[in-house]
């Protein structure tokens, strides 16, 4: 949080001169510590995306191809006359631990096109998707397999 504190400050001043490092280390270091007595911020949480941040990149780089993959997929369904969608709804579960985890993949699933999660409770999916095809192995897909590597 302090080093994003840092950046913001850097960002927002436009130039670096020792006397703005030096006001925005000070600057940082303060307004970290008045959101860790304030909001009970735990610095534990910077360890903790610090040691996921490899993980994270690849998810969100996984989260766009993805994206991409689906967009082409669902704009042939789109565009060809003969092309018919056979919409399916399943049920399944991930598996994944805690509350995070499971919202962060529905919403991927819903910023997929073609798939949309009508439901979501605890590790419990209920999924549309615009062909049976779309929504075939959706509980061991890419996205499950990455968010279980999250520590």
């Amino acid at each position: 949080m302090a080093v994003f504190f840092f950046l913001l400050w850097i960002i927002f001043n436009g130039r670096v001169t020792p006397e703005i490092v030096l006001f925005g280390i000070g600057i940082s270091a303060l307004l970290t510590l008045f959101i860790c007595k304030v909001f009970g911020y735990s610095l534990q949480r910077d360890k903790r995306i610090f040691i996921n941040l490899p993980v994270i990149v690849l998810y969100c780089l996984n989260l766009i191809v993805e994206i991409v993959k689906a967009s082409i997929s669902v704009m042939k369904v789109a565009l060809d006359p003969h092309a018919r969608p056979e919409p399916v709804v399943v049920e399944f579960r991930s598996g994944l631990q805690g509350d995070l985890m499971n919202v962060i993949l529905a919403n991927s699933i819903t910023l997929t096109p073609g798939t949309i999660t009508i439901f979501q409770e605890k590790d419990h999916f209920v999924v549309h998707a615009l062909k049976k095809e779309y929504a075939e192995g959706i509980e061991n897909c890419s996205f499950v397999t990455l968010l279980r590597r999250f520590k």
